[in-house]
């Protein structure tokens, strides 16, 4: 990454911290798809995900996180196999967990599951960095419709429903691949969801 795009990243950084703060939501690049975004300990910006999504907030979302360390602040324990998963994992994977806690309740699965993916991408890391906490990402479509490939896919209620649109790498056309989706209990059973 040039210095150029380096200082443009950390403004857009910087940006999306003071929106998540504020209680916002945002619309940002992650390393999977385009994911709306909020704080994820905070109901009340939960509540306006799922609003902007029109999508009831029976459905949970999954987090980003950065690391084991941020890991164990929300979980009551992590399954040795999980961390094994994490440390291997080639491509972008989301952990169903039990015992989900720290989080906003709305957010967390009546079974008080959470699905985590650790990112490894560079914005997200920075931003949760920054922020010492986890994010809500879930896809950047209304409830029911196809998750947009792209910025330019994304349907302009979801665009105009967020309170800020970062601008970092919308004009990427490449198709991001979705996560692997896993399900762990704490006996380090698992159950692949989406391989």
């Amino acid at each position: 990454m040039s210095i150029l795009n380096a200082l443009m990243m950390l403004e857009e950084v910087r940006k999306a911290k003071e929106c998540i703060l504020s209680g916002g939501v945002l619309l940002y690049p992650t390393d999977t798809i385009w994911g709306i975004g909020c704080d994820a300990t905070h109901p009340d910006a939960v509540q306006k995900v799922y609003a902007i999504k029109q999508r009831s907030d029976q459905k949970s979302m999954l987090v980003l996180m950065n690391g084991i360390s941020m890991l164990s602040k929300y979980l009551d324990q992590i399954p040795d196999k999980a961390v094994e998963i994490i440390n291997a994992a080639k491509k972008p994977t989301t952990i169903i967990y039990p015992g989900a806690t720290n989080l906003a309740k709305n957010l967390v699965a009546e079974d008080g599951s959470v699905g985590v993916r650790i990112t490894r991408d560079p914005f997200c890391r920075k931003l949760l960095e920054e922020l010492g906490k986890p994010i809500v990402s879930t896809s950047a479509n209304l409830s029911g419709d196809p998750a947009p490939s792209t910025y330019k896919a994304i349907d302009a209620r979801i665009c105009e429903g967020v309170d800020l649109v970062v601008d970092w790498r919308r004009d990427e056309d490449t198709l991001p691949a979705p996560s692997t989706i896993l399900r762990i209990d704490n006996k380090g059973e698992i159950l692949v969801i989406r391989p």
